[in-house]
């Protein structure tokens, strides 16, 4: 039995749900969301507020399906009702991020800057207190979207374990190695 599939989702007030053709369509304060379904896998139900999802058999593609389909509404959902957030820190020396339009420019070490055009569902702010380094907070009522723009900003500077120097997330936590130990030598 799959453990989050079974669990009904509750559509709060001022969210719009609808579900046709394969289809599941949201609508709410913060946005719009769709997302297709396999209806020969999942049968999804919408009754007084609640959402319930049965699976068709216990065939392994199904099962799979069951909690990832309720997954997906759930954080649709919650998404065009409070929406996600997501926080990345610089770290290093001359690290800065600055929000110009839609363009996010960052320096990070390179001998250029390095300059981001951001989706138009995202909205971001570049913070820049002194002495603390630079936060960049992403805001979007697409999960996914959120998720992808964040690791893509990441994936510029990763952390590294000597120094802690790079992109992080402001939850994230980077083990750090020890250098280069002096040889005793007598």
């Amino acid at each position: 039995m799959s453990r989050i599939g079974n669990n009904p989702i509750t559509v709060p007030e001022g969210v719009e749900l609808k579900i046709e053709n394969d289809v599941i369509s949201t609508k709410g304060p913060k946005g719009e969301l769709t997302q297709d379904y396999d209806s020969s896998a999942v049968t999804i139900k919408l009754e007084d507020g609640t959402v319930t999802l049965d699976r068709a058999s216990d065939l392994p593609n199904h099962r799979s399906k069951h909690g990832l389909y309720r997954a997906l509404i759930a954080n649709m959902i919650e998404g065009v009702s409070k929406g996600f957030e997501k926080k990345l820190e610089f770290h290093g020396v001359g690290y800065r991020a600055t929000a110009k339009g839609n363009l996010l420019e960052m320096v990070i070490g390179y001998s250029h800057a390095v300059v981001m055009e951001m989706p138009p569902e995202v909205n971001f702010t570049a913070d820049t207190e002194k002495g603390q380094a630079p936060v960049v907070t992403l805001t979007s009522h697409d999960k996914q979207l959120v998720g992808q723009v964040a690791a893509k900003i990441r994936s510029l500077r990763k952390p590294e374990p000597y120094k802690g120097k790079g992109i992080r997330y402001v939850d994230e936590y980077i083990r750090r190695k020890a250098g280069k130990s002096a040889s005793a030598t007598s």
